[in-house]
This record gives structure tokens, sequence and C-alpha cells, in this order.
């Protein structure tokens, strides 16, 4: 993650925002100490990242899951088989 100084973000503001905004944070710092750190809002932080649930459960794929309905299918399309 970059760092810059106060002097260089407030010169490169608009260059460094669209970064941040692009997903590429950055930390701003005051005589080498770190102060703030710039991310895009839509960022998740911490506990609030979401995850989807539905892929906890089991999930099987029958073997003949390639042609599944394929007799419904041929019957529609008048071809025998």
């Amino acid at each position: 993650m970059q760092t810059v100084n106060i002097h260089e973000a407030k010169t490169h503001l608009s260059r460094l925002i669209e970064q941040a905004a692009q997903g590429e944070p950055f930390v701003i710092a005051k005589a080498g100490k770190p102060l703030v750190k710039v991310v895009p809002l839509n960022t998740p932080q911490g506990g609030q990242v979401k995850r989807i649930g539905f892929m906890a459960m089991q999930v099987s794929v029958p073997d003949d899951f390639d042609c599944m309905g394929s007799a419904e299918i041929g019957q529609l399309f008048g071809i025998d088989g």
C-alpha cells in the first residue's frame, strides 16, 4: 500500500483519489507517521464482509445431468430418440 506525505497528497489529490476508487488504497502520513487510510466507500471493512451462505450445504449433481430432459426436449422438436 502506497504511503504519501501530506504535501504530496495535496499536490496529487485527484490522481490519488482515482487510484483509491479503482481499488488501490493509500495512506497519508505526517512526518513519516501514518495518519489516515483512504479507501473507496464500497470496500467492506473488517466484519462487514458479506458471505454467501447457500454454498455451505452440500450439493450433489446427478450423473446424467448433461442429458436430463433430453427426451422431453427431443419431443418438443420432433426428434425421436
